[in-house]
């Protein structure tokens, strides 16, 4: 992400102190139909890094699907714990809670 140079910053200060009212509109089109709009495009989520031991041949199989296999198991993850908390309602760290 870019710098923001200090002209910039004082036309971004003097929007903000603007109320909503005051602000001009008329060459930004309203949106009415958001129905191909996409949640959470922007989202990023945090990224932890850690070291995790796999079988070989678990890791030889994502490994042979081509590049990232990083991400491959991120996604496996997520649509399990995904899975689970729309069986159960809400997440769980352990199967018997």
């Amino acid at each position: 992400m870019r710098k923001v140079s200090k002209k910039q910053a004082k036309e971004l200060a003097a929007l903000a102190s603007l109320p909503d009212d005051k602000i001009d509109l008329t060459d930004v089109p309203e949106v009415l139909d958001w129905s191909r709009g996409v949640v959470g495009k922007f989202y990023r989520p945090i990224k932890k890094p850690l070291t995790i031991r796999l079988d070989a041949d678990v890791l030889a199989w994502l490994k042979n699907q081509g590049r990232g296999y990083q991400t491959r198991i991120n996604k496996l993850l997520r649509a399990a714990m995904e899975g689970r908390k729309r069986r159960r309602g809400k997440y769980r760290l352990r199967p018997e809670e």
